[in-house]
């Protein structure tokens, strides 16, 4: 049925019940429907109540899936946004939230269709066992585990959550509390420490129990869409998060997402790197990643690393994300988000492990090659030739395409240089590996110490480069193993003035949400509705997105 023809059924219902003029019986039925998720307990003979009041609302708002318009002005959407339930958005909010904390399974009497309650209550199971399997059968598109695929209140809820606070979100005239509320509550432990003049958080909630269900169950696209949510808007969520001493719990699953990014569609992999992006904005973050160890990182093949810094699986991960982009995806904004990431970590980086900083050299070399075959091939394009009505030749510039290749192809050599030089610059007395990499491939810079672009970057790594070199050259003992030169390369750090290079703007950079971010959201958030949801919808109807996306 159609949001028209609900509207009618509706309409008529009042003139039946002589309400014309009074409050509309479908804003009373959505408010009832948000009464209900905030009023009744969870208990197991209430649970599909709750679950089929969330498949109601969900259901009455995918009017969005059927028009192509992007924040579709639903009277569905502008009941919640500002009906009467509206002001029940606080703990609506934390309603839901609590379900996707506590992540309660499916009581065993829907599937069962049986219980131990008495005959009143084994009726009820099985008649609501009966409707769940007629509503599910068949369309069931969960692709977790069996205990994940049975948590269907908390899957729900946060699929709600996600439509509540992605719609109206830079509507003009129109206030979405919902989204208001999920960005600006706090921290139950911190009710008795608040600052007098710091804002009051509209509902607070325990976030130990929402930071263990991120680290355990960041796996699919909507909790990390919700974990970039409150990350990027709830600067309580964001302190809270980033002043974990077990930070890798959550830092580790996310690396994951990335790692399997053949596995993953875009989306995800661009919400996971723009968690990653804006951890990096903390100077606390960047300093307590390399002081972390994580040990048998079995989903990484590679290599097989026994024991690493977190920071330094962070800039593996995040070097294999740019390599795997450059062969498949070939997404500048992808590259940019992964450089950005690692920008704001490099004055910082400290005991980066051997892989590691072969790997950074490694980039910068396949980089290099890179650039070499593009300038061959634009000094082997064919340059078109016309004539003018004087007679005088012309020569015109060669395939555009090769230009604009190497122009983007530049700015992330130029980001790499920077990278590195940043850690030289900060941290050169702590990555003794890294000065014996550099050593190792000193032949790679040399194409670029003439280069306008790169000259400066390049004087200061030669002038590393050069010192150690010295210092190896000091040494009139014949070959040497790898142990003797790093020995050879600690001892000089010890003597290396720190003033010597020259200075360079910090590497700073702050993840910016587009303009219309609801061109991306909603889409993306309704396509995980159609995906994730459990319920049958028509996918020959649908029009706001492609159903393989």
């Amino acid at each position: 049925m159609s949001e028209g023809g609900v509207l009618r059924e509706f309409a008529v219902k009042d003139i039946q019940a002589g309400k014309q003029n009074g409050e509309p019986l479908l804003e009373k039925f959505i408010d009832m429907l948000v009464q209900l998720l905030i009023e009744i307990p969870v208990v197991n003979f209430t649970y599909v109540i709750h679950l089929e009041t969330i498949n109601t609302l969900l259901t009455l708002l995918s009017v969005q899936l059927y028009v192509p318009r992007i924040a579709h002005r639903s009277i569905f959407f502008q009941y919640l946004m500002q009906g009467k339930c509206s002001k029940d958005a606080c703990p609506l909010v934390k309603t839901l939230l609590d379900h996707i904390v506590k992540h309660d399974l499916c009581p065993p009497e829907l599937y069962k269709g049986s219980g131990s309650g008495g005959m009143l209550y084994g009726l009820g199971a099985a008649v609501a066992s009966g409707l769940w399997t007629m509503v599910t059968f068949g369309y069931g598109r969960g692709s977790g585990t069996d205990d994940d695929n049975k948590a269907l209140l908390a899957n729900q809820s946060l699929l709600l959550t996600l439509v509540l606070a992605n719609h109206y979100t830079h509507e003009k005239g129109m206030h979405n509390p919902y989204r208001q509320a999920l960005c600006t509550f706090g921290n139950l432990q911190d009710a008795a420490s608040a600052s007098p003049t710091s804002p009051v958080p509209v509902f607070r909630m325990n976030l130990t129990g929402l930071y263990e269900t991120f680290c355990k169950y960041m796996k699919d696209d909507q909790m990390t869409l919700l974990l970039y949510l409150l990350l990027h808007r709830n600067t309580n969520i964001r302190a809270y998060i980033l002043s974990r001493t077990n930070i890798e719990l959550l830092v580790v699953p996310i690396l994951k997402i990335l790692y399997d990014a053949q596995e993953r569609n875009s989306h995800h992999i661009y919400m996971a790197l723009i968690i990653l992006l804006i951890m990096s904005e903390d100077d606390a973050f960047n300093k307590s990643v390399h002081e972390l160890i994580v040990k048998n990182i079995t989903w990484y093949t590679e290599r097989n690393i026994t024991e690493i810094t977190l920071g330094g699986l962070v800039v593996l991960v995040v070097i294999r994300t740019i390599q795997y982009n450059m062969t498949r995806m070939r997404d500048k904004y992808l590259h940019t988000n992964c450089l950005a990431a690692l920008a704001n970590m490099s004055s910082q980086f400290h005991s980066l492990h051997p892989y590691v900083t072969q790997r950074i050299v490694s980039l910068f070399e396949l980089l290099s090659k890179k650039h070499g075959k593009i300038l061959e091939h634009l000094r082997n394009s064919p340059k078109l030739e016309h004539r003018n009505s004087n007679d005088e030749r012309q020569e015109l510039q060669p395939t555009p395409d090769y230009a604009t290749d190497l122009a983007v192809l530049e700015e992330v050599i130029r980001m790499v240089l920077e990278i590195v030089n940043s850690c030289l610059t900060n941290t050169l007395h702590r990555n003794p590996n890294l000065i014996y990499t550099l050593l190792y491939k000193k032949e790679l810079f040399v194409p670029f110490r003439t280069h306008p672009t790169f000259q400066d970057i390049i004087q200061n790594i030669d002038m590393v480069l050069n010192y150690f070199t010295a210092k190896l050259e000091q040494q009139h003992t014949g070959s040497l193993s790898v142990h003797e030169v790093l020995d050879i390369i600690k001892q000089a750090i010890l003597q290396w003035p720190r003033d010597r290079l020259k200075k360079f703007p910090e590497l700073k950079f702050k993840y910016v949400e587009e303009d219309q971010p609801e061109e991306f959201f909603i889409p993306y958030v309704w396509s995980l509705v159609y995906h994730s949801s459990n319920l049958y919808w028509n996918g020959d109807k649908i029009e706001l997105f492609t159903i393989n996306t």
